[in-house]
């Protein structure tokens, strides 16, 4: 039986914090309260914020190799995406696992547990299963999600066709993936979503046969949906509808649906995804950098929209820290909306509970006995977060980067340094596949 007991720490609650110990048993958190007892490892938080570890609903993970790419610095969503699939269908299987891998590291020394990957491009044997292993040696819990994209430039679609695969391939290679690393046991490190990568880049037809898949195999959905102007006049053109009324339509609503972005909802939309309990990922920083404008979130929230937050690609962000995202998001809402639009505390819960609901895990989010011991220790002293009056609002001043991390109660990392793998030298492989696609 394996415990650590974390003492003498903040423990950050949605209505305040108290200073209480946490004691992990067995990947679980078994007790929260004072003077707590272990014989086994010991972690001294005094001075430290506890949270729940914050879970990342959106990301495509391959693109941290190709961040700050010059033509696509200043482009809107089409344009960006142009200027980098020329460049995404050089990757090979290790750009794949090397990029994934430093991804998720930046993820976990910002906080984050668990993260979900949308992975819709397979050029020159990539697998998702690349992504897979990669993510299991980092320590973080992980929810692939197999994409797709299959109308090319000839067909009238947005990618070359050299990144388009054939239908029926995709729906097969999905049972594979699902029935090979699917887990659904509580606890789990990793599940396996259905995920078609937009509505400009597949067919209806396929949009369709991947919500049956998914429901036959008890698996959730994961598209981009209403990302910007671009998106929903593409959607009035060629489907005749909305987005929203495009989702439904085609089984793309639900309680185990989540779709990106969502930035240009109208009310009616809204009020489909309340009704039907569709999540969403929100994106503040990318839909900043890509332009796109600012997602409607407190309209979203106040009307029950399952929301969490999602940090996008490395290539349109061109970061990805979960708590920047959680702060961000608190920003917008008090630039658009007012100073009393959306409060630290908010935003952390949507970082955090939000993001497990739009997963679909009742087993994190939360500092709560019986949930998994995936949590994020922030060291409150430092000069980030000198002369703060609150140590619970970690959102308004306080530290960007955690001090430890826990994921199933393993210690992912240890005084701000990743103790699952070794970081320079992943960055110098980083490095190295760089140079190659520079070239």
């Amino acid at each position: 039986m394996a415990e650590t007991l974390i003492s003498g720490a903040t423990l950050w609650r949605p209505d305040g914090a108290e200073t209480a110990d946490l004691l992990i048993r067995d990947g679980v958190i078994a007790a929260i309260g004072p003077a707590l007892s272990t014989t086994g490892a010991r972690v001294l938080a005094h001075g430290c914020l506890v949270t729940p570890g914050l879970v990342n609903t959106h990301h495509h993970l391959y693109q941290t190799l190709t961040r700050a790419v010059p033509a696509g610095q200043d482009a809107l969503l089409f344009g960006w995406l142009r200027a980098l699939y020329p460049i995404w269908a050089r990757f090979t299987p290790d750009h794949m696992a090397v990029a994934t891998q430093l991804g998720l590291a930046e993820l976990a020394l910002s906080g984050c547990t668990t993260s979900s990957d949308h992975l819709y491009l397979y050029p020159n044997g990539a697998r998702l299963e690349d992504t897979i292993h990669a993510a299991a040696e980092i320590g973080l819990r992980f929810h692939p999600t197999r994409g797709a994209m299959s109308i090319g430039e000839s067909d009238g679609g947005l990618p070359p066709d050299s990144l388009v695969e054939d239908e029926a391939a995709i729906l097969d290679d999905c049972i594979r993936v699902i029935d090979a690393f699917h887990d659904p046991a509580p606890g789990s490190m990793c599940r396996v979503g259905i995920a078609p990568c937009s509505p400009f880049s597949v067919s209806r037809d396929l949009m369709r046969d991947a919500a049956l898949l998914a429901r036959d195999k008890g698996v959730r959905l994961h598209t981009h949906l209403a990302e910007n102007d671009e998106d929903v006049a593409y959607s009035l053109d060629t489907f005749g509808c909305r987005p929203g009324t495009y989702a439904e339509d085609l089984g793309w609503t639900g309680d185990d649906v989540w779709h990106a972005h969502c930035v240009k909802l109208d009310p009616g939309e809204i009020d489909l995804f309340a009704r039907s309990g569709t999540g969403v990922a929100h994106c503040p920083c990318s839909n900043c950098r890509l332009g796109s404008g600012v997602a409607p979130l407190r309209d979203m929230l106040d009307a029950g929209v399952p929301v969490g937050l999602g940090v996008d690609g490395s290539a349109s962000n061109d970061m990805a820290s979960l708590v920047g995202e959680a702060r961000q998001a608190m920003l917008l809402q008090r630039v658009t909306r007012g100073a009393d639009a959306m409060s630290g505390a908010e935003a952390l819960r949507v970082a955090t509970e939000g993001g497990a609901r739009v997963l679909g895990r009742d087993d994190i989010g939360a500092l709560v006995p019986g949930l998994r011991a995936d949590l994020a220790i922030w060291d409150m002293t430092g000069v980030d977060a000198a002369g703060s009056w609150d140590r619970a609002a970690l959102l308004l001043a306080g530290p960007r980067r955690v001090r430890d991390l826990f994921v199933e109660g393993r210690q992912v990392v240890r005084d701000g340094q990743l103790t699952t793998l070794d970081l320079p030298r992943l960055l110098e492989r980083g490095e190295g596949l760089l140079r190659d696609l520079m070239r």
